[in-house]
């Protein structure tokens, strides 16, 4: 049967078909953590080969086309902690970083899609804790919330008094969740006493806001160190796990991801608290994004599939996102510039 078609002011296109719309939130307690469990630590074993192996089918056993692909793309913008976290930035930036956050796609192509009725926004957005009074400002209004990076990011190694001043500033100011960065070396030398008693520091400090825990899985060697990471900073009350701050040569891959969202899953089963999971850095394409929404989808199931457990930190990946949506309204690709950049 031959597909569908209408015609459009950009020529002849696929009919519109269903779109997934994002999902609201149903509400539930905050992860409140539990006293550290150096037995479950120590039994932690991850079967690498296994790992990559079940990492590497996901791209290429796992596919959506057409009304579908552009439905879980539109997910994927639901999801998005719009990110700017340059040495360069400024109020001009983050002024324009939140518009975009507002109306993270073109309104022509929402309504192309039949979606135009949505309210689309992102999920947050994500600034260094000098920015966080502008963006709440920009933001009035829009129900988005402000994230801030904190805690000596990206590396994390200022005195803790500082790094705990730090989250007490940028919650003072407005921010409603707050991306700490772990001490690596407590992972490295399997000071788990001492991590699980920095995050829980983390935690108190940051009172209501939500802890997005960085672990920084590029740095930490091994895929095991990477859930025993996991594991203890969800025992101190971390509401999300997050692979990377986005500065390492590694950042975000399907076998980190892989890892700790089968972590989540067995403190899930464990404790009955819900955590969730943030991938950041080097998830740069649209074909990404649906990688690990599929992962997620797979591994967690669809309830992670929301902006209260799954995030994306991300930039340049609205681009390539809005690209794809309106390659399916019109049946071609346009050039980045045609897209306000993020």
């Amino acid at each position: 049967m031959a597909t569908p078609t209408r015609t459009t002011r950009y020529g002849t296109a696929p009919a519109p078909r269903p779109v997934m719309p994002p999902q609201p939130s149903a509400t539930f307690p905050r992860n409140p953590g539990m006293p550290l469990d150096l037995g479950w630590i120590r039994d932690i074993r991850i079967n690498r080969s296994a790992v990559e192996r079940r990492a590497g089918t996901i791209p290429t056993r796992r596919s959506v086309k057409t009304a579908w692909q552009a439905g879980w793309l539109l997910r994927a913008v639901s999801l998005m902690d719009l990110t700017t976290l340059s040495g360069d930035d400024t109020p001009g930036r983050v002024l324009r970083l939140c518009a975009k956050a507002r109306r993270p796609v073109r309104q022509d192509l929402l309504v192309e899609l039949g979606a135009g009725d949505l309210g689309l926004t992102v999920a947050a957005v994500c600034v260094y804790h000098t920015f966080v009074d502008t963006a709440i400002r920009a933001l009035d209004g829009s129900g988005i919330p402000v994230a801030a990076v904190s805690t000596g990011f990206p590396a994390g190694l200022s005195p803790l008094p500082l790094r705990i001043g730090e989250i007490e500033a940028s919650v003072a100011a407005g921010a409603r969740e707050i991306d700490i960065v772990i001490t690596r070396a407590h992972v490295l030398t399997a000071n788990w006493t001492a991590l699980y008693d920095e995050v829980k520091a983390f935690r108190a400090a940051a009172g209501p806001a939500h802890l997005k825990a960085i672990l920084a899985t590029g740095e930490l060697g091994t895929l095991r160190e990477v859930a025993r990471a996991s594991v203890v900073a969800m025992m101190a009350g971390a509401d999300f796990i997050k692979t990377s701050t986005g500065k390492e040569a590694v950042n975000a891959t399907l076998p980190f991801g892989l890892v700790m969202a089968r972590q989540i899953r067995e403190f899930r089963e464990r404790t009955g608290s819900f955590v969730g999971l943030k991938p950041a850095g080097g998830i740069r394409t649209a074909k990404q994004s649906l990688d690990w929404l599929a992962m997620i989808k797979e591994e967690l199931g669809d309830r992670w599939l929301r902006p209260d457990l799954f995030r994306f930190g991300a930039s340049s990946l609205l681009t390539d996102i809005e690209r794809q949506l309106e390659h399916f309204a019109t049946g071609r690709y346009s050039a980045a510039h045609r897209h306000p950049m993020a």
